[in-house]
């Protein structure tokens, strides 16, 4: 995952701190009017500015709600702490499978458990990694120049016994050196001391995915360029991979999620994700079909794409689900975190979804989703293990 837009307005402190699931809220824009019904608690919206690190700040936001779930408590945690551990990991893997492997800036959910069990995590005040003079990340230059770095050791014939110095110096450079120990609200802590203080678990959390080309309730390594840990995630049927995010909306839980944004469907500035039925001359007559008829090929396409209200949404198998994927037409774009349900106007349902694109926004960094976009075009989530039905976890074996 690795899309990223520019961010323009820092963190608005108006926002407050959390979402009150108990608040329904009307919004009107682009002929959508969303009322929310059902909301948990999450932490603020944050802005991944020009980075491709979507995985880190989704997985990060994932693990902060549910710290202010179980404790209250609101903690923000360093996403760069992850992501400076990743590169580091990632390119050595990345020479010893020869370049064979994906290096870039992207990256899974997954990383973030990942990281918080080899090595802690901290608080964003203890590590900012923000060395290279702008206050907003800005990873372009960096990622040239790691991608350069390990391009150039895995072109080398034999390999340089330094080359993890040299890398880790670029590292520093850039992000800043890791803190061995810092302080935080009075004590003293080392970052694997901070993660166990802040009574989670990242066994408790389940990834799951819904794919035909792997059996039902067994796991796999999803085959996406940047799951590049090869880490598995448990196959169900999609109207389970559904429940279990219904449920555990239902239950004050997040989730974190993992999709693909390239629909034309997808408005982020209008703050929508819909995967509409095309028209077509079937369903036009009068003065609409013969204005139809008239169009260009590129102007039909655009015209049956366009967007200015609820539409009727494609019927979403199983079977469509996997084509799309098997097509690539589903790719591993955008991770983000769901934090509540909504409908619209003509009361189709809808996953409200927080995004990592800064709260410039019309919805403040939050969107809407429908259901079928959801169905289509999810490539995977993260969960708690307490928010999957039980006559489900039990076929998953959890």
């Amino acid at each position: 995952m690795k899309k990223y837009i520019l961010g323009t307005v820092a963190l608005s402190l108006a926002f407050g701190a959390f979402a009150d699931e108990s608040k329904a809220k009307n919004d009107t824009v682009g002929g959508f009017k969303f009322t929310d019904v059902k909301l948990v608690k999450t932490t603020p919206v944050k802005d991944q500015n020009k980075s491709g690190t979507c995985w880190s700040f989704s997985g990060i936001s994932f693990l902060e709600d549910e710290i202010l779930r179980k404790t209250g408590k609101e903690v923000d945690l360093s996403e760069m702490f992850i992501v400076r551990h990743c590169y580091n990991d990632k390119a050595d893997k990345y020479i010893r499978m020869n370049g064979t492997i994906n290096f870039a800036q992207g990256g899974s959910t997954l990383d973030v458990p990942y990281v918080m069990v080899n090595y802690g995590l901290v608080p964003e005040e203890a590590y900012t990694g923000l060395q290279y003079g702008t206050e907003k990340h800005e990873h372009a230059e960096l990622s040239s120049v790691l991608t350069s770095m390990v391009n150039s050791v895995n072109s080398a014939k034999t390999k340089s016994p330094v080359w993890k110095k040299a890398f880790k110096g670029a590292l520093d450079a850039y992000f800043g050196e890791l803190p061995e120990t810092f302080e935080y609200e009075g004590k003293t802590y080392t970052p694997q001391s901070f993660a166990q203080s802040l009574g989670i678990n990242a066994a408790d959390y389940i990834p799951v995915t819904s794919f035909t080309h792997h059996p039902f309730y067994q796991s796999f390594a999803i085959e996406v360029a940047d799951n590049w840990l090869w880490e598995k995630y448990h196959n169900v049927p999609m109207e389970e991979m559904k429940a279990i995010v219904d449920n555990a909306l239902d239950n004050g839980y997040s989730v974190a999620w993992a999709a693909d944004v390239s629909e034309p469907g997808f408005n982020w500035t209008d703050g929508y994700a819909v995967i509409p039925k095309k028209k077509t001359e079937k369903d036009m007559n009068g003065t609409e079909l013969a204005r139809w008829v008239k169009l260009s090929d590129r102007d039909r396409e655009k015209e049956s794409n366009k967007i200015s209200g609820p539409r009727e949404e494609i019927t979403v198998t199983q079977e469509l689900r996997q084509e799309m994927f098997d097509k690539q037409e589903t790719t591993d774009d955008h991770g983000m975190v769901i934090v509540g349900k909504a409908v619209d106007q003509e009361g189709n349902k809808y996953y409200k979804v927080k995004n990592s694109w800064d709260t410039n926004h019309v919805y403040d960094g939050f969107f809407y989703v429908s259901e079928p976009y959801f169905l289509a075009k999810t490539l995977d989530i993260l969960v708690n293990r307490e928010a999957i039905p039980k006559n489900i976890a039990k076929k998953m074996k959890i």
